[in-house]
């Protein structure tokens, strides 16, 4: 049995302060309610327009722009050349957490080239602001007579502006400038909002060139070399050289230029609370000090999500819902955390690691708060970069129809009717993978292409020693329960407890006795294992496991091996040392599959007369159990025949029967072999 990995790397459960509760009682279940997060009160200040602004120039003219001011911080508007009527339309919020104030003021300035000229203000004292909450409509903005700086109105100039209490559930919040990013440039803005991305809906045409006829070759003194090239867009197959290098060359060869997924109805909703995040590493250098940017990206079938980069945090508090249409319960959700490396010098976006939850692990209706580690595994091993706290709720609004999907075919009916190859379906996902990041990459804010590479897990194909490991001890587990069952049964043989194995007599003789019972008796079995286990069903949705990865015990070669680029970039002595261990590993391979290929012979040569004796003494054993087979009742053999394996240890004795030795002594082929 597997250990259980450390606490560290563990998925812990949390009470978040949300308004969800473990299960929904009535209420429409497809209704997206914001009760998956924790509430964030914020001050907005929307900034329309002015009208009839005082001139500052020597021009008589002005360059307006509006600065508005609570406590330390400040967020600024563009500003407009000579423009007396201008129009902004922009929206600030200040977190209510880090107000240091008890007023706000909007300030209204020309902007110089040495010193900015005062034109008016507006201020607003926080207790008098009143408080909106969603659905309600959208506060309706005012016009407000600029004052001096010491209060006196001005005779000209007005500014239209609306100021609220809200929260993070307002419609205005993912365009808004917040007051925990001040320190980005109004050109950076953009580059750390929040979106939802729609990946494009891909197909794949499937080309089957079969032959040509009656080609003209260029040059007729030589066997043509003839291949088929169809091109899609950016994309371009070609087929092999034809084998027969004649002017009617065929192939019948398919080419995929891309791949398609095609979704049935609804049959329910996932909804995603993305609460905050603690303890990530550091994962760059700002100003000769340790910093990080952390944003989420979530992707359900085709809709990407990116919440709001929070500058300057090693726990940042995002407190964002999202919600999928689900039309599948087997599928899943993934969730990444990235560093944003788009604010300082335009570098990659670092991944800090990613969750992923499948839904068929939930239970409908229920709300799931864990805080998840995510694990990356470095050159250096496998490191935990910090934890993501989530809350998780798969709604279903068809039980019936959520149970139906369980018996569909996975994919649409051509992809059984004509099957694609492994190479085929390795060309497909590559395709798709690039078409996905070309098109996310030119959104604004854009998902990079080594975001969209990291959600989608490019590369895990790739072999390497510490993945080989891993599948080869899933293997061994899954035949454990066999072996498992074959160890009982031995003690059930050998007596070690006499009364399990009397009951264990008893039983085997009425099956044998009522042959009708054995298939009722199989699944009675089966259920009730399935009740009693009930009892230990898991209370958390899986995670990354790193004994099942087999991260903790990879070595630093096997690493070094795993991150290496595809073709190779190391040198010829590294090279030449993982072909040696790969001859090593292959070669056990090669014993094992030699070992099965070895027992297949020798049943095989029972039939062939390879061994002439042992030919005979199986066809005779074969004539004479047909006779006593054919005389004796089969509940007299099969009853005899139980009796005997289940005979005592006394009448057992400790050398190999005689079947067992008879088999061993067969003939295999290795000796042709050379």
């Amino acid at each position: 049995m597997q250990r259980p990995q450390p606490e560290e790397f563990s998925l812990k459960e949390t009470k978040p302060k949300i308004a969800g509760s473990g299960v929904i009682v009535g209420g429409d279940k497809l209704t997206c309610t914001y009760d998956l997060v924790e509430q964030m009160q914020y001050l907005y200040v929307r900034v329309v327009k002015a009208r009839d602004l005082p001139g500052k120039d020597v021009t008589g003219g002005c360059d307006p722009y509006v600065e508005v001011k609570l406590g330390n911080y400040k967020g600024i508007t563009k500003h407009f050349e000579k423009k007396s009527n201008p129009e902004w339309n922009y929206v600030f919020a200040f977190s209510q957490d880090r107000l240091q104030a008890s007023f706000v003021e909007v300030v209204v300035k020309d902007k110089d080239v040495v010193l900015d000229d005062f034109i008016g203000l507006v201020r607003f004292e926080l207790i008098d602001v009143p408080r909106r909450v969603p659905p309600d409509s959208p506060l309706a903005p005012q016009w407000y007579r600029l004052e001096e700086k010491k209060g006196d109105k001005l005779k000209h100039g007005e500014i239209m502006l609306a100021v609220w209490r809200g929260t993070q559930a307002d419609e205005v919040f993912p365009d808004a400038w917040h007051s925990d990013a001040a320190s980005v440039g109004s050109e950076g803005i953009s580059k750390i909002r929040g979106k939802v991305y729609l990946s494009p809906r891909l197909w794949y045409v499937r080309v089957n060139v079969i032959e040509c006829q009656d080609l003209l070759p260029s040059d007729k003194s030589k066997p043509p070399e003839v291949f088929v090239k169809v091109i899609l867009g950016n994309q371009g197959l070609k087929t092999k050289i034809s084998p027969s290098r004649s002017v009617n060359p065929m192939w019948n060869e398919d080419l995929l230029p891309t791949s398609k997924q095609l979704w049935k109805s609804s049959i329910g909703l996932l909804e995603l609370g993305i609460i905050s995040a603690t303890g990530l590493s550091p994962m760059k250098s700002k100003d000769s000090r340790a910093s990080t940017d952390a944003f989420c990206v979530a992707k359900y079938g085709q809709k990407w999500v990116r919440t709001r980069t929070i500058i300057d945090s090693f726990s940042p508090k995002w407190n964002e819902q999202y919600t999928w249409e689900v039309f599948d319960p087997c599928t899943m959700i993934t969730i990444g955390v990235f560093d944003n490396g788009q604010l300082h010098g335009g570098g990659k976006d670092s991944r800090i690691g990613k969750v992923r939850i499948r839904l068929s692990t939930l239970e409908t209706e229920r709300v799931y708060t864990h805080s998840y580690p995510l694990i990356v595994l470095q050159p250096s091993g496998v490191k935990k970069m910090g934890e993501v706290q989530l809350a998780v709720r798969f709604s279903c609004s068809s039980y019936v129809n959520m149970l139906h999907k369980y018996t569909q075919p996975l994919l649409p009916k051509m992809h059984y009717v004509h099957p694609l190859s492994v190479i085929q379906m390795d060309i497909l996902r590559h395709h798709a993978t690039q078409i996905v990041s070309v098109r996310l990459s030119r959104a604004e804010p854009p998902l990079r292409k080594e975001v969209v590479e990291f959600m989608l897990d490019v590369g895990t194909h790739i072999w390497s020693v510490r993945r080989s490991k891993a599948n080869f001890f899933r293997i061994t587990n899954v035949i454990g329960s066999a072996i498992a069952v074959g160890k009982w049964f031995d003690q059930i043989c050998q007596w070690k407890n006499p009364i399990t194995t009397i009951l264990i007599h008893i039983l085997y003789v009425i099956l044998v006795l009522y042959p009708e019972l054995i298939l009722p008796t199989i699944f009675l079995y089966l259920f009730f294992i399935g009740i009693w286990r009930y009892r230990w069903k898991p209370r958390h949705p899986p995670h990354m496991d790193i004994r099942l990865s087999h991260a903790d015990v990879v070595g630093p070669d096997e690493l070094d091996e795993e991150f290496d680029t595809f073709p190779t970039s190391k040198s010829s002595d590294s090279v030449r040392m993982r072909y040696d261990r790969l001859r090593s590993i292959g070669g056990r391979i090669q014993t094992v599959v030699g070992d099965l290929a070895t027992q297949g012979e020798r049943l095989q040569s029972l039939l062939n007369w390879r061994d002439p004796r042992a030919s005979a003494l199986f066809l005779t054993f074969c004539l004479i159990s047909a006779i006593v087979l054919y005389v004796m009742p089969f509940q007299v053999v099969a009853l005899l025949t139980g009796f005997y394996l289940l005979r005592h240890p006394r009448f057992r004795h400790k050398l190999p029967s005689m079947p067992s030795n008879f088999f061993r002594r067969l003939p295999a082929r290795t000796d042709c072999m050379l």
